[in-house]
């Protein structure tokens, strides 16, 4: 029994800590990245070309709820499009907080859906993910869309 023991804990301190489990820390390349310049690659020029007109892509109204028991987040939303050119792959992140003010969690989502040129569409009870029992208020932004 001892014997056991002594393995599952040798064996417990050499297996690598979750990602969960392990403090955030800066990148170490972060130093480096901002001293050198940025050479132009094809798949950068692409994304930035995808994601150019966002500003014309905006979440016009949005409410929450929960559901699943009280344990996840159902946002419902509206998006304005006033691009010439309708748009899909929606990524919304959602950040949610307590009543005070102070930040819980933050949860995204890809919506693989389009929104056609010059309308709104209107996506109702998406799920988001589990969010604290606490959460009080949400506030989702757009972060990508891309052309189609």
């Amino acid at each position: 029994m001892p014997a056991a023991s002594v393995v599952g804990a040798a064996v417990w301190l050499l297996i690598p800590p979750s990602e969960g489990s392990v403090a955030q820390a800066e990148p170490v390349g972060s130093a480096l990245a901002s001293t050198d310049s940025p050479t132009p690659n094809s798949a950068s020029d692409t994304s930035a070309a995808e994601a150019a007109g966002l500003d014309r892509v905006k979440i016009s109204s949005q409410t929450w709820r929960r559901g699943g028991l009280g344990s996840k987040a159902l946002v419902t939303f509206t998006v304005r499009n006033d691009n010439d050119y309708a748009v899909k792959d929606l990524e919304i992140v959602c950040a949610f907080t307590r009543r005070d003010g102070s930040h819980l969690t933050d949860r995204s989502r890809v919506l693989a859906d389009t929104v056609s040129m010059k309308s709104r569409k209107t996506f109702a009870r998406v799920p988001v993910g589990f969010v604290n029992v606490n959460a009080d208020q949400a506030k989702c932004s757009l972060v990508t869309a891309r052309r189609t």
